[in-house]
């Protein structure tokens, strides 16, 4: 193989997608490769779809996407040891004509959504590795890949290959991932018949619900766990700083165990058939560990920019808008006889940064390393306040008063007054 595109995007997942599936749809001529054997192959577990960003490319794709539930309900939970602690918000306006948000098992939905790509007018070719850039001096101009013959030309390419972002790091356009930058999430899906799921969640037809969980459960080790209806089975999840894994000697799988066992977990899926197991790495850098975002005849994308919003769990919307303003700014070049040069190709990164993407990521900038240094948040907190919970609900003869003494008592024995003050200080600095 040896043609010339306008573009390749090297990667077949939300980001790439939204690239190809862009640039496709204006008529210029996209190579998109993915080394899985079809898109969507190395995902057996579930995720959640946003759908503002599917629907500002693909206005209908309510019509045929394989989505599961749309959610209605978002629980979050404080975990200690045996109870918890939360909140939830639950609208029936959730179940509108177009719902914002869905589950979906990324399998299919990665499948389909390639189909759109190729139906737009690219050429997917899957079962292909690209092992490097090709180079002229400082600009890329194609790729090299595992076939025979297999350098391919381009005026750009879209890197969309992941968190580690392989490609781009042997051509030396963006640093290896660290593994304190990096967390590993483990996944199940159980499955049960959908009228079970309806009755335990109080749901019906296809709403779904999200429960977002943090505290003892990762045992002092930073990270969040999460559990979401689909169709007919439960995703459940768990995931860690992958250096905190290293430092603590901790196994994901026991996380994932433990987190099964706990007793406001374990009812929700009881009687479960487990089908599938997975695990990957999310970018959790925040946006002090964003890369350089374009170069001479490059740009970078989705989980490979690191664009994770790891305080909402956001990850798919901000592939596909990344993915996407990529498209439309080399759409716009290509229209205009623009070369793809590094000055040219920064109308990316502005767009970017004018949006809710790199907003969002700015306003969360310091929390990661908030909540490295004060690992109390996910320990002392959770357990101060399940057990002030249920001392005040807890109806013995002893007055309110009394009781909210006692609970002041052991927040500050706990963490002292000016430790107190000190936290509060940190996280409102951290999200403002």
């Amino acid at each position: 193989m040896n043609r010339k595109f306008d573009a390749i995007v090297v990667g077949a997942g939300p980001s790439g997608d939204a690239a190809a599936y862009t640039m496709a749809r204006s008529g210029l001529k996209v190579l998109q490769l993915e080394r899985g054997e079809y898109p969507g192959a190395k995902n057996v577990q579930g995720a959640i779809l946003y759908a503002d960003a599917l629907e500002k490319m693909i206005p209908d794709f309510r019509s045929d996407a394989p989505l599961e539930r749309h959610i209605i309900e978002q629980r979050m939970w404080m975990l200690d040891d045996a109870s918890h602690v939360g909140t939830h918000y639950r609208s029936d306006d959730f179940n509108e004509k177009k719902p914002n948000r869905y589950t979906i098992m990324r399998a299919p939905f990665d499948k389909w959504f390639s189909e759109k790509v190729r139906e737009a007018g690219a050429l997917v070719i899957c079962e292909t590795t690209v092992e490097s850039l090709l180079m002229d001096g400082r600009k890329v101009i194609g790729v090299r890949t595992d076939r025979e013959g297999g350098d391919i030309l381009a005026d750009v390419v879209v890197l969309a290959d992941g968190v580690n972002s392989l490609t781009a790091t042997r051509a030396g356009l963006r640093p290896a991932v660290k593994p304190e930058e990096v967390a590993l999430a483990v996944k199940e899906t159980h499955y049960l018949s959908k009228d079970i799921i309806n009755e335990r969640f109080n749901l019906k037809a296809a709403e779904g619900v999200v429960i977002e969980i943090l505290g003892k459960i990762t045992r002092g080790m930073v990270g969040t766990a999460f559990l979401y209806t689909n169709k007919g089975s439960i995703s459940i999840g768990i995931g860690c700083i992958l250096q905190d894994f290293k430092d603590y000697g901790v196994p994901p799988y026991k996380l994932l165990e433990n987190l099964k066992e706990h007793p406001s977990i374990k009812p929700l899926i009881a009687g479960g058939q487990v089908k599938e197991y997975a695990a990957h790495l999310i970018p959790e850098g925040g946006y002090k560990k964003i890369p350089e975002l374009h170069g001479d005849g490059w740009v970078i994308v989705g989980d490979s920019g690191g664009f994770v919003n790891a305080v909402h769990r956001e990850g798919s919307n901000l592939a596909m808008t990344t993915g996407c303003m990529a498209g439309e700014t080399i759409v716009e070049l290509a229209r205009e006889g623009r070369a793809m040069n590094t000055r040219n190709l920064r109308r990316y990164r502005e767009r970017v940064e004018a949006s809710f993407v790199m907003k969002d990521m700015k306003k969360y900038r310091n929390l990661p390393g908030v909540l490295h240094k004060n690992r109390h948040f996910l320990t002392t907190y959770p357990e101060l306040f399940n057990q002030a919970a249920h001392k005040l609900l807890t109806v013995d003869g002893v007055d309110k008063r009394t009781k909210e003494k006692e609970i002041k008592r052991q927040f500050l024995k706990s963490r002292s007054l000016w430790g107190l003050i000190r936290d509060g200080i940190s996280v409102i600095r951290a999200i403002r």
